[in-house]
């Protein structure tokens, strides 16, 4: 998660909502990103979805099953489904979202017992720093 946090802080830096992710294959670090919505002007342009584009170069296939992958905010809708599709096994991540969050905040895709894959989910790691970063920015963003 740490990792994931420096991703962050470097999206904060651009003017960017501080969220990063990395993806973890055995024990190394094989992908990083952070929110590049704004410098795109791309709706897609979340960590997650940044990411799963970087995986996406690497693999031979579009199934990421042996991937886990650190991200410091609860994923939306968009990025959650978006991890199901890729067959990502496993999503640890820091602080919850109750706006957009769909792991439990607001929607709860990994129960949902519909969908064809279920993510495993490990929530609340660096909880409170990754959720600092967020208001930290939030809160500048306000005075400015």
């Amino acid at each position: 998660m740490q990792h994931a946090l420096e991703e962050a802080r470097l999206a904060a830096q651009k003017g960017e909502v501080p969220i990063g992710a990395v993806a973890i294959f055995g024990d190394q670090v094989v992908a990083r990103a952070h929110n590049l919505r704004e410098t795109t002007q791309n709706p897609l342009g979340h960590a997650e979805m940044l990411l799963l584009e970087q995986l996406r170069g690497r693999q031979v296939s579009w199934r990421m099953e042996e991937t886990t992958i650190y991200v410091t905010c609860e994923p939306c809708i968009m990025c959650m489904g978006a991890l199901i599709h890729a067959r990502v096994p496993q999503l640890v991540f820091g602080c919850h979202e109750p706006k957009t969050g769909a792991c439990g905040s607001l929607y709860d895709f990994p129960k949902d017992e519909r969908l064809n894959h279920r993510v495993k989910v490990v929530k609340g790691v660096l909880e409170e720093e990754c959720g600092k970063v967020l208001r930290d920015f939030f809160k500048a963003l306000r005075a400015a």
